[in-house]
């Protein structure tokens, strides 16, 4: 069900509400043809000096730059670069600092983004920490750090913390700090963080954006126009640029998101609901349930709450991963936001990459399964986990 407060509206840039800018913008080199939909570019190369600018793929390809207009219209915002995966998109950003910069973290992020900070980016000289930064005690941390970065997931994956975007984002503003919000789990159809006050929005595009677990991207969206040159700079230096097709896939998908996103908060909401009364079931978690502990912040910031459920089963590691076997409709599977329903053990999955200590200090315990709920029938979905949990035992 979608808050009443966030209500589809119309962009700022003319556009129209959400799903009729999904379908309309990023709808350019189709004229020669008359094509409906624009075609794939599958060219490495452009003769010089065409009418659109384009010299080589790595620096631009016109699937980019639909997919880029698209994007920067669905989250509200002037920029948006587009990148080869979400992990591409993150090292975009990080690939702007310098050695001795800080970046302070929500404890709480997706184990890629651990990963990459600890084991890549610590050997260039970049320092992390990391803090709740769903309590506002610890909002101190940024202003005495003074970092050059403020990296925050709301939703966090996968315990589902919903951090305050334009407390913190007003906190950072203080000591000049950007605040970048990985806005994967809630979709741009779900919060626009850029309207809350972060300079950049990331996403990995081949979650929601996409929403039919075929094509890999990743998307920096800013309002600033250094920002956009940085990332624009990172996509050509770097190479890590997506490929025309995988944009073309994320341009199809990214027009059905707000139907999509609709169904997948709808089951998510009816599923949380219904397993936070299964018996021996220890917590649930669900941004739109009352029982969430930023459940009001939820709904202040958020359309609808998403389509991810995580929970603490009350079963041993041995039984939780029978049931998750078991599961007919809930592939066991990493990643998340296909119209298919996905069954996941971050500990051992999305992650392992992190020190148990580590995981298990904020909570992501053997004990925490996450499920993305998709868009099949929900009686179908619950179902099949009530015959899983029998089978469990």
């Amino acid at each position: 069900m979608s808050s009443p407060s966030s209500s589809p509206t119309p962009d700022s840039h003319g556009h129209g509400h959400f799903e009729t800018a999904a379908i309309h913008v990023g709808q350019n080199w189709k004229d020669e043809t008359g094509a409906v939909i624009p075609p794939v570019y599958l060219t490495s190369t452009f003769e010089y000096g065409n009418p659109g600018g384009f010299d080589y793929t790595r620096s631009g390809n016109p699937n980019f730059r639909n997919l880029q207009q698209t994007l920067a219209s669905l989250e509200g915002c002037k920029h948006a670069c587009v990148f080869a995966s979400g992990v591409s998109a993150i090292t975009a950003v990080v690939s702007t600092l310098k050695a001795g910069d800080t970046v302070v973290l929500e404890e709480n992020v997706y184990g890629c983004t651990y990963r990459l900070f600890a084991r890549v980016f610590e050997k260039f000289g970049i320092k992390t920490a990391y803090f709740d930064l769903s309590n506002p005690e610890n909002y101190h941390h940024i202003t005495d750090l003074k970092p050059a970065l403020v990296w925050i997931e709301s939703p966090t994956n996968p315990l589902l913390k919903v951090l305050d975007i334009a407390a913190i984002s007003a906190v950072a503003k203080e000591v000049n700090a950007p605040v970048v919000v990985d806005n994967t789990f809630a979709s741009s159809y779900v919060q626009q963080p850029i309207a809350l006050g972060a300079t950049l929005s990331l996403l990995s595009t081949t979650k929601y954006s996409n929403g039919h677990s075929d094509a890999l991207g990743g998307a920096v969206c800013t309002d600033d126009d250094e920002w956009q040159e940085k990332m624009i700079f990172a996509q050509k230096a770097l190479g890590l640029q997506p490929s025309p097709f995988d944009a073309w896939l994320t341009s199809r998908g990214i027009k059905t998101e707000a139907v999509r996103m609709e169904r997948h908060a709808s089951n998510a909401l009816a599923f949380a609901g219904r397993l936070e009364h299964m018996k021996g079931v220890k917590w649930v978690r669900y941004p739109f349930l009352l029982s969430h502990p930023q459940h009001e912040l939820a709904i202040k910031q958020m359309r609808n709450g998403s389509g991810i459920v995580t929970a603490d089963l009350g079963l041993t590691l041995e039984q939780t991963m029978a049931l998750m076997e078991a599961s007919r409709y809930f592939t066991k599977a990493e990643s998340l936001g296909g119209i298919e329903s996905l069954i996941c053990h971050p500990a051992s999955m999305t992650h392992a990459s992190i020190p148990r200590e580590v995981r298990e200090a904020v909570g992501i315990t053997d004990g925490v399964v996450r499920f993305s709920v998709g868009i099949e029938h929900i009686e179908d979905l619950w179902a099949d986990v009530e015959q899983a949990f029998h089978r469990a035992g």
